[in-house]
This record gives C-alpha cells, structure tokens and sequence, in this order.
C-alpha cells in the first residue's frame, strides 16, 4: 500500500480537491488513515447489503462511488462469509474517475461485477435490490442531492435497501469543535502531519459540503424511505441504512 503523501510539501497554490491518478495511487492509505470507522464501516456495508439481497433471484445491488472497488469486494466477501448463493446477483460499480476505475478493474476480477464510468447524478437506474453510496453525497453539489435520492428511491424495489455513508457536521459550535479536533488529533495520530492536514482542509473547503445527521434523515424520508436508521456514528461521520 502506497503512503499518501499528497499534501506532504509546502504549496503556494492549493487547487480543489480531485480524484485524479495521484489520488488513486494512495487512496487506500489516504482513507484508512482519515476516516474513523473506515475499517468497520466498508465490511459491515458489505454484510448489511449481502443481508439485503438474500433470497432474491437476480439482484441488482449498485455502489455508487466505488472509488477501488473496496466496498463491492466487502459485499462479494459478505456472501461468501455468510454462506449465501444469490443466484445471478449482479453489482453495478459506479464512480465519474477514470483513474479509480482503472484500479479497481485490475483489482476486481469478479464475472458478477460491472464497473461503469458515469456522473451518478445522470446515471439511468434499473431496479435494484440495493444501493450502495460510501462518502459520495457529500461531494455531489447541495441541490443534486435530494433528486438523486429520490431517484435511487424509484429504482428500489420495495424493502430494497439504500446504506450511505458520510462526513457530517453538528448543529452546535461547541460539538463542532470538539469533533474537529478529535479528528484532526486522529489523522496526526495517523501520521500526518500539520501541514498536510491544513493543505487538505484547504484542497476540500469547496468540493465536500457536509450536511447534519439530521437533514440526512429528513432529506431521506422526503424522498420516500419508509424507515431510516443511524447505525454508525464516530465524530463527525456517519452511516445510514434507508429501507424503501
């Protein structure tokens, strides 16, 4: 695994944030060492929608933002733990970077998986089983996000399954400031230092715009989610499982 050093020397210009091959190539270590979870969030999305899909023929399960290909191995992984056979169970891989797919095509060599290069805010849906969005919406501009839910909501079959996952923020200055500095304190654990923190907060102001847990749940429910559950919280990020 490559050490993610992308924000490592000094920079008089700080472009937004992107997705690009310089990314891809540390992505692995980038994420690890940024989002608290991280770890228990991917392998339990994967059983959360392997759980989604058993006993159906033919499902349909989306992960939308596959970046490597991470959470579509935890899903494949899932089944095989749980000794489930999904017959004709099909994943459809979704991310708008050429460079994580490239990477993700190398390292998922799975018949049952498609990977599809594609702004999701587009992306014609087919009926679904599951669908699957890790740390994607918040990068999505604040008015894309209700229309694409309400989209996904369309494409799931009833009790189908959406698991998001997000950065958040508190509605409340002083939980705020804790949570920030518990996850700067978290990534300086990790090895980062100052600077890069600062560069990368930086790079990010403008292209990941959080909500709070609050307007997720809502904005799901307006979207036509029967049932919402909050079943990860750390700090300031979260993950959702949104029933249809």
């Amino acid at each position: 695994m490559a050490r993610d050093q992308v924000f490592s020397e000094p920079r008089t210009h700080i472009v937004d944030f992107v997705f690009d091959e310089t990314v891809a190539a540390v992505f692995p270590d980038m994420i690890r060492r940024s989002v608290p979870g991280y770890e228990l969030v991917v392998p339990m999305t994967g059983l959360l929608a392997a759980r989604a899909v058993a006993g159906i023929d033919s499902p349909r399960i989306y992960d939308l933002g596959c970046s490597l290909g991470a959470t579509t191995l935890a899903v494949l992984h899932a089944l095989a733990s749980l000794g489930m056979t999904v017959p004709d169970l099909s994943i459809v891989a979704v991310d708008n970077s050429a460079a994580m797919l490239d990477q993700a095509r190398s390292t998922v060599r799975d018949p049952r998986v498609r990977f599809v290069e594609s702004d999701v805010s587009t992306l014609p849906f087919e009926p679904a089983r599951a669908v699957i969005m890790n740390w994607l919406l918040q990068f999505l501009p604040p008015e894309h996000r209700a229309p694409l839910l309400e989209r996904i909501r369309g494409c799931l079959q009833d009790g189908g399954l959406l698991l998001l996952s997000e950065k958040v923020h508190a509605d409340d200055d002083a939980t705020e400031a804790f949570n920030r500095a518990a996850h700067e304190d978290f990534k300086r654990a990790n090895g980062y230092s100052d600077l890069e923190i600062s560069q990368k907060r930086t790079a990010l102001e403008q292209v990941l715009i959080t909500d709070t847990v609050e307007s997720h749940v809502a904005r799901l429910e307006a979207a036509g989610f029967r049932e919402v559950h909050v079943w990860f919280r750390c700090l300031n990020w979260a993950a959702f499982a949104a029933r249809a």
